[in-house]
Order: structure tokens, then C-alpha cells, then sequence
């Protein structure tokens, strides 16, 4: 009697293969809450711009009809607009040139127009001799453009009208006044918060680039690191729109009256920003020497990742510590477990004093440690000590003594 066979096992179904629509779609939550966290972000930077705008808006049309007797003073709150939204994150000095070239080109455009009239190389005219005034007042490059700017406007788009009260100029400037007075007399910006929202831009992912730089140097993930660095490199324009940030606040503490009582702790808080973003140059030095040394196959041991993972958080416990006015101890405590651990990794001296410092680190790791405790030294720094304490802290933390 033949031998019951066994019925045939069932097999399992091949993998279903997910389509590049499939992946869109499950990643499309995520990419709707990176999307309204980045518009709300937006929204908080540029929020008091937008009451300055309207406010200016407003007082410059009042005073132009109120006070120079304009039934349409469109030029007013136009240009009072400009003046505010070019004054974000803008020295005093590049918006005030901004205004006198408005100025300067209505008031060449309205005076040679009506006597050369309206065509091609009237306009080119026009131009030349609203920047030959422009560069004899010595403005800068915004100055320049922007009479040369209006000039073409004045002359094409918007041709002069005869027999007005007020020269269109005056009414130009009576708005840009208005942006300046709504700016820095009435409805300043907030110079910490405003500094704090530019620099989260270029914290947030300089910290996860750090925290993803140890993760690939464990794994020697030489194209990870690569990445890691490009993204470094990438917060460039992010730093200098910070530092443009810190210059206007600056100046609002000391010309807006309402900011006055802050000018003790945006000096704290400037230091501190201003030398986190030195330490941001120096991390990205220090992942520049470690991908080369991927690359020549040097060692890292593994104190140096886990150095540069500390070091991150490190960062990120300072912010804490700034933004709530407290006493930054823990993140100093990271900074030099920081700075001990690549100082362990760099090499050790053998317990019998005649045999010799053994290394632990090739050319680049070498050089990269020393920029380590470079960036280690600015974040110390920026925590609010001085520059000798740091640097005394660093080099005892070097020498193995005790620094708590």
C-alpha cells in the first residue's frame, strides 16, 4: 500500500514590493508635521514684523494726509513697509541707506523726468545721475541700488505729476521715518527671542550632525561621515544670518528706549551665541580631520565617539541652561568628560615610567583632537566663563588632575 503522502507545505507568498507611491504615502505624515512646524516657525520669527508693518503702514498714511495734506499718500506707508521688513536682522545703517536711496531716487526721477521726459535713454539718465549722486554722498551698496532702483520706477512705471503739494520724495521719507519710529520706538523687537529663533535653525541640526557623526565613526561609515560634514557645512548662510541677527539686536538694546533693561543679558546671551557658533566651525574642522582619517584607515578608538556624542548633548544642555538663566554646571561637566575622554584616546602613559607615550590616533586623529579642545574651550566660554578659567580647566583636564 503506497505511503499517505503528506499534502505539500504551503509556501509563503512572495514579499510584496513596495511602489514609490506606497512610500510617498507613508511618508507623508511626517513630511505634514515637518511642513507646519517649519510655517510655525516661520510664523514666530516673523510675527512682530508683521504688527510693525501694519502699524507702520498706518501712522505713515495718518501723518501724510493728516499733516502734509496728501489725499493719497501712497509712497508713505509703501515705503514705510520696506523699511521695516528690510530692517529685519539689518544694521541701523544699511536700512537708513535704504531710505535715502528711496529718497534720493524720487527726487532725481521727479526733478530730470518732467524736463527730459519719458523713453529709453532718458531712463538710462536718469539712473547714471541718481547713483552719481548716490557714490558723491558715499553710500554703500544698498544706497546705490536702491536709488538706482526707483529711478527706473519713477521713470517708467510711475511718471512724475505735476503741480502736487508735497513732492512725492517728502512723502517717501515721511513713511521710512514712520518704519524707523514704529521699529525702534514703538513696537521693537524682542532682541533675545529674536536671536533665539535665528539660532535654532542652526543649533537643532548642527547637534543631530554631531550625534549622527559619533554614531558613523563607531560603524567607520566613511560616507556617513561624509554626509555628516556636508551638513556641517550647509548651515553657512544659517550662521550668517544669526550673526546679522545678534549685530540688529545689539543695536535695538541700545537705541530703543522700551529695550534699555535688557542690555545686561543680551550681553550674556550674545557671548554665549557668538562663541557656540565659533565652537559650530570648530566641530566642523574636527569632522573634516576625522573623515580623512577614515579614509587613511587611521584608528579611532572609541573614546573619540563617544567624546564628540557627549559633546553634542553638551550643547544642547547649555541652550537649557541660557534660556532659563541658570547656573550652567552640567553642561561644563560634559564639556571636560568630553575633552578626558579624547584625551584617552589619544594615547597613554604606560604605568612603568621608563617605557614610552603609547598613540592611539594617526596624523589626522591627532590633529583633530587638538581642534576638539578647541571647540570644547569656546563652549566653556560661552557658558560664561572667561577665557584664562577656561583654558586653565582644559589643560588640567589634560593633565589628569581633579576639576570639579
Amino acid at each position: 500500500m503506497p505511503a499517505k503522502q503528506e499534502p505539500a507545505a504551503d509556501h509563503d507568498p512572495p514579499p510584496r514590493r513596495v511602489s514609490r507611491v506606497d512610500r510617498a504615502w507613508a511618508g507623508l505624515p511626517e513630511r505634514v508635521r515637518q511642513g507646519l512646524r517649519a510655517r510655525a516657525w516661520r510664523l514666530r520669527l516673523y510675527g512682530l514684523l508683521i504688527v510693525q508693518a501694519g502699524v507702520a503702514a498706518s501712522l505713515a498714511w495718518f501723518v501724510g494726509y493728516q499733516f502734509l495734506d496728501n489725499p493719497a499718500p501712497v509712497l508713505a506707508p509703501t515705503t514705510a513697509v520696506g523699511i521695516v521688513a528690510a530692517s529685519m536682522g539689518s544694521r541701523l545703517r544699511r536700512t537708513i541707506e535704504l531710505l535715502v536711496g528711496v529718497v534720493l531716487g524720487l527726487a532725481v526721477g521727479d526733478t530730470l523726468m518732467p524736463l527730459f521726459g519719458i523713453g529709453a535713454w532718458q531712463t538710462g539718465v536718469v539712473v547714471v545721475l541718481a547713483i552719481i549722486v548716490a557714490v558723491l554722498l558715499k553710500g554703500g551698496g544698498a544706497l546705490l541700488t536702491q536709488a538706482g532702483g526707483t529711478a527706473v520706477l519713477i521713470a517708467t512705471l510711475e511718471p512724475p505729476v505735476r503741480d502736487l503739494s508735497v513732492p512725492r520724495f517728502v512723502d517717501a521719507a515721511v513713511g521710512g521715518l514712520a518704519g524707523l519710529a514704529v521699529g525702534l520706538l514703538l513696537v521693537p523687537i524682542h532682541p533675545q527671542r529674536t536671536v533665539r529663533r535665528l539660532a535654532e535653525p542652526v543649533l537643532d541640526p548642527a547637534v543631530d550632525s554631531l550625534h549622527a557623526l559619533a554614531a558613523a565613526l563607531c560603524r567607520r561609515d566613511s560616507a556617513a561621515v561624509q554626509r555628516c560634514l556636508r551638513t556641517l557645512r550647509e548651515l553657512g548662510p544659517g550662521l550668517a544670518a544669526l550673526h546679522d541677527g545678534l549685530d540688529a539686536a545689539q543695536e535695538v538694546v541700545r537705541l530703543a528706549p522700551l529695550r534699555w533693561h535688557d542690555r545686561g543679558s543680551l550681553a550674556f546671551y550674545t557671548n554665549a551665541v557668538r562663541n557656540q557658533e565659533r565652537a559650530l566651525h570648530g566641530c566642523r574642522s574636527v569632522a573634516r580631520r576625522l573623515a580623512k582619517a577614515l579614509r587613511d584607515d587611521e584608528p579611532i578608538p572609541e573614546e573619540f565617539p563617544a567624546a564628540i556624542d557627549l559633546l553634542a548633548s553638551s550643547v544642547q544642555t547649555l541652550r537649557c541652561a541660557i534660556r532659563t538663566r541658570a547656573e550652567p554646571d552640567e553642561a561644563r561637566r560634559q564639556i571636560l568628560t568630553a575633552v578626558d575622554l579624547v584625551d584617552r584616546a589619544q594615547g597613554e602613559t604606560a604605568a612603568d615610567p621608563t617605557r614610552p607615550y603609547t598613540h592611539r590616533l594617526g596624523y589626522s586623529g591627532m590633529i583633530a583632537a587638538g581642534e576638539f579642545r578647541t571647540v570644547a574651550h569656546d563652549l566653556l566660554v560661552a557658558s560664561g566663563l572667561d577665557m584664562d578659567t577656561a583654558v586653565t580647566l582644559v589643560r588640567r583636564t589634560v593633565d589628569g588632575d581633579e576639576w570639579d
